[in-house]
């Protein structure tokens, strides 16, 4: 019977263990990592979507890349873009951007690392491939 218990309280230790693992906070790098994909993917589907406003159409860029330095230009340059305020879409991706900044530049400030300050990789992103399935 003692065998079977101290098994059964083992399963249970790893089980808790395992579930401890994938419970754990985000780092500062994960959160600002899955912010700019989301607002990116954003972006991608304002400017694809059949925009109620013009001004869609002429809002900045913005593919963001959090190793590049530019990042943090291209994010004060679309925040502060005076167009488009009443497109509801537009607002919520601003705030997003605002939001990324603040995360980027004070609560994480210290943990990430920029590989490149190159401006001109934001503005024409090279692309993968567009996969046909």
């Amino acid at each position: 019977k003692l065998p079977a218990m101290k098994m059964l309280l083992s399963l249970i230790a790893l089980l808790s263990a395992a579930l401890l693992a994938n419970a754990a906070p985000p780092t500062c790098y994960s959160r600002v990592l899955s912010l700019s994909k989301e607002i990116t993917e954003s972006f991608k589907e304002l400017q694809t979507s059949k925009a109620e406003d013009p001004c869609v159409e002429t809002l900045p860029r913005l593919y963001l890349d959090i190793h590049n330095y530019c990042v943090l230009a291209k994010l004060r340059d679309f925040v502060a873009y005076p167009r488009c305020e009443r497109v509801l879409e537009v607002s919520e991706l601003k705030e997003k951007a605002r939001s990324l900044y603040t995360i980027m530049i004070s609560y994480c400030r210290r943990d990430l690392v920029f590989l490149t300050d190159d401006c001109s990789a934001l503005e024409n992103p090279v692309l993968p491939p567009i996969d046909p399935s």
